[in-house]
């Protein structure tokens, strides 16, 4: 599933900045199809949320035994140990490749400053600065859905801790799953509406709901069965049947309060409690994907390095668009090498180092 989500990003930029020299993939595949492979990368990042949200909820629970009695300080430094160290070094590199001048990597005077990118980078608020002054350049612009989740993690634990009973808890996240279409069609039309915090929790929201519930669901097999068919039958719905079909003129009033953003990180979550369930390591066939979801974190936040220099390197070569899908390909391989290769020799070995030393053998 986080193979799924990194896959559909990579993709998605891939193309994105490959449209201006009208060299993008997409333009050699039927409209449809194009729309289902090209086009679901911000669908990406809500799969992702959900992902995020049930893991670490279901982690939570696995450690404190209830979720209402949580460790603060284990909490934070654990989300602190896996995060910090990859951000801080690539905030290091945009900073410098800023200063350097290096071509798609500077911040554009009239919008703001290196030091106040930073600022937003390291206080999780690149999202607020974003809906302020406009898109910054791509490798900081992911730095957006970092903010949102990070900024939800942040106060989690403390609601756990002042609602203490589970139900109380259910009844606060699903606040949230409320809160995020409302404000979505409220804002329509601006990027906060894209990027907002309590926009975009209610996708988080869906996966701690989907962690809490399966701990009563786990007896229930059928049940979880009937609710996991549901769950991929509403991801269907988002991915792939509103990209191929005018379904939006059928239901306009679901698409005016972006009910497929909240459909689609609730389907997700329903699946995920069947996942859970599962015991097998999957096969040949989820290989390839379940490569790239180890690393997602890593491959999410260095994966516009590739993409910007492998599409300069594409237009220099002057090859044309007939060589797009190998150039996508090309790029989308070495997306996933580069962030195996950050997780392998800096991000595992970091993160591993600072819970020893924060946590001790509480690790």
């Amino acid at each position: 599933m986080r193979g799924l989500s990194i896959v559909l990003v990579v993709l998605h930029h891939v193309n994105l900045h490959l449209r201006e020299p009208k060299l993008a993939w997409a333009a050699l595949m039927p409209k449809p199809l194009a729309r289902v492979i090209f086009w679901n990368g911000a669908d990406g990042v809500l799969i992702f949320f959900a992902i995020s949200g049930f893991l670490i909820t279901t982690r939570a629970m696995e450690r404190w035994g209830e979720i209402g009695r949580p460790r603060l300080r284990q909490f934070y430094a654990l989300r602190a140990a896996r995060i910090l160290p990859l951000l801080l070094v690539l905030l290091t590199a945009l900073s410098t490749l800023h200063m350097a001048g290096a071509k798609d990597f500077v911040i554009r005077a009239s919008q703001t400053t290196l030091p106040r990118a930073l600022l937003a980078g390291l206080t999780f608020h690149v999202n607020y600065l974003e809906a302020a002054v406009g898109y910054l350049p791509a490798n900081w612009d992911v730095l957006w859905s970092l903010s949102v989740e990070e900024a939800f993690y942040l106060f989690f634990p403390l609601l756990c801790l002042l609602l203490r009973r589970q139900r109380n808890i259910a009844i606060a996240l699903c606040g949230f799953v409320v809160a995020g279409p409302i404000l979505r069609a409220h804002y329509e039309g601006g990027l906060w509406a894209e990027y907002g915090y309590l926009c975009r929790m209610d996708a988080i929201a869906c996966g701690c709901l989907a962690a809490m519930a399966a701990t009563w669901l786990t007896a229930r097999r059928r049940l979880v069965v009937g609710l996991a068919v549901a769950g991929a039958a509403l991801m269907f719905f988002v991915l792939v049947a509103i990209r191929c079909w005018p379904i939006y003129k059928m239901m306009p009033w679901f698409f005016r309060w972006q009910l497929d953003d909240s459909a689609l990180p609730l389907g997700t979550a329903l699946v995920l409690v069947w996942a859970s369930l599962l015991r097998g390591r999957g096969g040949w066939l989820t290989a390839p994907l379940r490569w790239f979801g180890r690393n997602s974190y890593e491959v999410y936040l260095t994966h516009m390095f590739v993409a910007n220099w492998g599409i300069q390197l594409y237009v220099a070569s002057r090859l044309g668009v007939g060589w797009s899908p190998v150039a996508n390909l090309l790029m989308l391989l070495t997306a996933g090498l580069l962030g195996a290769v950050m997780a392998r020799t800096f991000s595992e070995p970091a993160n591993r180092m600072l819970r020893r030393r924060w946590l001790g053998s509480r690790a």
